[in-house]
């Protein structure tokens, strides 16, 4: 799998993951609003920039923002599961 499609998927879990927190409208509506990045309607990237590690960043900082440490403690188990990234240290 290719730097991009984990990026892609990782992102898409991460929106799935603040669907559950932060309800489906909010969590998609803050992901769109990351240069960048875009979202369908369900929540599924479709699209992640010209620097994936930078579009994720500003996810996951948007998120913080709304949540706190939260949404950090969330996505650790996630960010586990892309280690070749070197994300989340």
């Amino acid at each position: 799998m290719d730097e991009v499609t984990q990026y892609t998927e990782l992102i898409s879990e991460i929106i799935k993951k603040q669907s559950v927190i932060l309800g489906p409208e909010i969590a998609i509506l803050k992901a769109r609003s990351v240069p960048g990045l875009m979202v369908d309607n369900d929540g599924k990237v479709t699209g992640v920039g010209d620097n994936p590690k930078d579009t994720l960043q500003n996810l996951v900082d948007i998120y913080v923002e709304l949540s706190g440490l939260i949404v950090k403690n969330a996505l650790g188990s996630i960010f586990a599961k892309y280690p070749g990234l070197n994300i989340g240290k």
